[in-house]
């Protein structure tokens, strides 16, 4: 364990450490006091502390710059180290890092006793280590915990920050937190990086010749966690998907405030908290499917209980359209929340209102909540560190993917709260807004459009949507292109590759469970190594490829009845492949195959 100098109480973690690669074992040890650190046997992940000899010394050595944590499977132990760092800024003085580069030592020279079997599944798990290895938006600080907001804090008990910053941290929001518990069993305190998910951007504003830095942190919910397509709605215990907590946190220091304050204002999102699914079939928007489950009552329940219990008064604003699928969702949520008192649920269509370029009617959304969201104010901490307001409440926005429109409209009401910040400490007069600054508006639209991206990227693969309705207030051409881009790649990629993504997130996160002892989650689940797409890809290909050539020849040689016979056939053949596709496009798309969806 090392602890700052300056400050007895204050616990911090090992920030660079030498990797020592023998034949029989790792070892890992910070650089500042060699004597200190753990070794692990390559043979069966073995974890023992240091006594100071390490003996043979003429192993590889490297540096790295965190352990991330142990997974075992059957092979043996596998150990996550970060291989890269950037540092992106600092949250409340203390650097903050991301992730750059990651990769797993393996400790498994047990493989040549596994079965066949046991084989194919260890194989098929090392696939899934390195999607693991490629895991996007992963920050962390070793000097204190960045997984708790600052209201909540303020509130917790005087020596929290000498406890080990994996004991101050929130396990909700963790991402790491299934793979630190052999770590934690052997007291390696100072090794142990609790990371979260999400995004960190932060931006210095320059109002007035006051500088004000804003930095907008977004941290990922663990529960249920997942990609677009193979993580909808919720589970039985009322955990949504794409649930994530954004801060929007400001601190100003200059001419006009000849001290440093703090303020901070809280937006969630999740997925629509009812039982449903949209499963990957090929088309271009899969149909929605509402579960009928006679606890769907109680998971609505379960879900804002939790919510009251943590942020206080709940206020829902539900971007979906009002037809099609997504209005069967919107109507089945309403009802439920008809059910619920002291939760206030605005029902806004998203597209219909603001489509087309009109964001300024987003104002309509803010008409009918401005009062509600006023009242719920911000976290604001005076000179002397005495709190001046808290949030009371907080804003649960949602679409369907609570990627785009979702980005859209939190950015929005963040702007609200940060002009009512500004103004109440005397930066802005009451007439002015951050919107008259150019060049401060802009890093502070930058910062939302770069957060957007980020948690798209991390939930659907791709770049958000609409980013020009935050950056510009209006949809351009080339954002129009980009979009087009954007939405065909997901569709690439939730069709064909999500399904190895999302076993790959349910390995890490411990929802599969690796056991020697009786069939793996892999053989339960319908287990397969043949895929249907190369041979599905290969019959239109060729298809169309005849189709072409045979049409080709009709062009050529004239109107010959043979010819134009032998066209329509192979068109038809061409069109009875793809029906035989599209039919079968649940079989053909890549699926998880590890875990129910619910």
């Amino acid at each position: 364990m090392e602890i700052q100098e300056s400050s007895p109480c204050h616990f911090k973690l090992w920030s660079e450490l030498e990797l020592h690669e023998f034949s029989d074992r790792f070892v890992i040890k910070p650089v500042e006091s060699p004597d200190q650190g753990f070794s692990l046997s390559r043979f069966d992940g073995n974890i023992e502390q240091l006594d100071g000899d390490l003996g043979n010394t003429s192993g590889k050595v490297s540096t790295i710059y965190g352990v991330a944590g142990t997974i075992r499977l059957l092979a043996g132990l596998h150990v996550l180290v970060i291989t890269s760092r950037k540092e992106v800024g600092t949250f409340l003085g203390y650097p903050v890092y991301r992730v750059m580069s990651m990769k797993f030592l393996s400790c498994n020279e047990a493989s040549k006793f596994l079965t066949n079997q046991e084989k194919k599944d260890e194989s098929y798990f090392m696939t899934l280590l390195k999607v693991v290895e490629s895991t996007m938006g992963l920050y962390y600080s070793y000097d204190t915990d960045i997984t708790l907001n600052l209201q909540r804090r303020f509130k917790l008990a005087d020596g929290w920050m000498s406890k080990p910053i994996w004991k101050q941290a929130d396990p909700r929001f963790v991402w790491n937190r299934n793979i630190l518990e052999e770590l934690i069993e052997k007291k390696v305190d100072g090794f142990i990086i609790p990371l979260i998910q999400g995004s960190f951007q932060t931006g210095l504003l320059k109002l007035k010749n006051s500088p004000a830095t804003v930095t907008l942190i977004s941290r990922r919910c663990t529960r249920r966690l997942g990609t677009r397509m193979w993580r909808r709605g919720a589970n039985l215990e009322g955990d949504t998907a794409n649930f994530i907590e954004t801060e929007q946190l400001l601190e100003f220091e200059g001419a006009r405030i000849s001290f440093l304050q703090k303020s901070t204002c809280l937006q969630i999102r999740g997925s629509i908290p009812l039982l449903w699914e949209q499963i990957v079939d090929l088309s271009y928007k899969p149909r929605l499917n509402i579960i009928d489950h006679d606890q769907t009552s109680k998971v609505v329940e379960r879900h804002f209980s939790d919510l009251c219990q943590r942020y206080g008064d709940i206020l829902v604003a539900d971007l979906t359209d009002k037809n099609g699928d997504e209005g069967r969702l919107s109507m089945a949520y309403a009802a439920e929340m008809e059910k619920l008192q002291n939760i206030r649920y605005v029902s806004f269509d998203f597209h219909h209102s603001c489509g087309n370029s009109n964001f300024d009617n987003i104002e309509l959304l803010y008409d009918q909540i401005a009062e509600d969201f006023e009242k719920q104010g911000y976290f604001f901490i005076g000179k002397e560190g005495e709190v001046l307001s808290e949030q009371k409440g907080i804003m649960r926005t949602n679409c369907v993917d609570c990627l785009d429109r979702t980005n859209v409209t939190q950015s929005f009401l963040a702007r609200k709260c940060l002009n009512s910040q500004l103004q109440r400490v005397g930066i802005l007069s009451s007439t002015d807004c951050i919107s008259m600054f150019s060049e401060d508006f802009e890093i502070f639209k930058n910062l939302w459009v770069d957060q957007g991206d980020e948690i798209s990227l991390e939930y659907s693969g791709t770049h958000a949507l609409k980013r020009d309705l935050v950056r510009y207030g209006k949809q351009t051409m080339a954002g129009m292109i980009k979009d087009g881009i954007s939405a065909l790649s997901r569709y690439y990629l939730n069709n064909f590759q999500d399904g190895i993504r999302q076993d790959a997130i349910d390995l890490i996160s411990g929802r599969c469970d690796v056991n020697t002892s009786r069939p793996s989650s892999a053989q339960l689940n319908g287990f397969e190594t043949f895929s249907y797409i190369p041979v599905a890809s290969a019959l239109l290909i060729g298809g169309l490829t005849v189709t072409s050539i045979t049409l080709n020849q009709v062009g050529v040689a004239g109107r010959n009845a043979q010819t134009i016979v032998s066209s329509v056939i192979c068109a038809g053949v061409t069109a009875g492949l793809m029906a035989v596709v599209k039919s079968n496009g649940r079989q053909i798309c890549s699926k998880p195959r590890l875990c129910r969806l619910i």
